[in-house]
């Protein structure tokens, strides 16, 4: 089987909502040597994507969306426990969430997953967080990068508030703040003060490699 079938297959599985044949797939991507960022972006949120997709087609309905997500989940956590195993050394502390009153999650668990296999020590504090919780967060690892997702237009400016919270705290000079999110996009980053958006997990992990090498 070639490595665009495996990713294919484990895309399709997903879809399917079938967390077995996910596994398996998830399994074989590994033994083929597949890197994991290509597992998660081409294989898992691929298939994620097209649920997304359908149910906003009307061809899937909610209870298969959340279990296509707990499907996309469990492939990550296989993938998280396998990098894991190899001891890799930390390339800098990142907190992320996705700011209060917006509840999407699965773009920001990519993300999260895709700094983790990257080398990343990662503090993702969920959904709908507390603008109040980033702060805390922020002070209680020594993070180095904070990510904000907002999903919507509405809690986007949730996004200018905290970067306005970490000045006051005194804590903006020593952090990278990174933005992302639908509405977001980099003339938004630079209005509000952040160091950078990032449009998807791929740019994501390049940026905050580029931005944590400077540090």
């Amino acid at each position: 089987m070639t490595k665009e079938e495996t990713l294919k297959e484990l895309s399709d599985a997903v879809v399917s909502c079938k967390r077995d044949l996910v596994e398996e797939a998830v399994e074989k991507a590994i033994a083929q040597c597949i890197l994991p960022e290509e597992i998660i972006e081409k294989g898992l949120a691929a298939g994620m994507n097209e649920a997304g997709n359908m149910f906003e087609n009307g061809q899937l309905f909610l209870p298969h969306l959340i279990l296509a997500t707990d499907c996309m989940e469990a492939g990550i956590r296989m993938l998280e426990a396998e990098m894991g195993r190899e001891g890799l050394p930390r390339s800098g502390i990142i907190v992320s969430g996705t700011v209060r009153g917006d509840v999407h999650d699965i773009g920001k668990i990519i993300v999260s997953s895709m700094f983790r296999i990257s080398g990343f020590e990662v503090h993702d504090l969920g959904r709908d967080v507390p603008l109040e919780d980033f702060i805390d967060a922020v002070k209680r690892t020594g993070a180095d990068m904070l990510c904000l997702s907002a999903l919507t237009t509405t809690s986007l400016s949730r996004q200018k508030e905290v970067i306005e919270m970490l000045k006051e705290e005194g804590l903006r000079d020593r952090i990278i703040v990174m933005i992302g999110g639908a509405p977001a996009t980099q003339e938004w980053a630079d209005t509000i003060g952040a160091d950078c958006y990032a449009k998807n997990a791929i740019e994501a992990v390049s940026k905050a490699k580029h931005f944590l090498g400077q540090k």
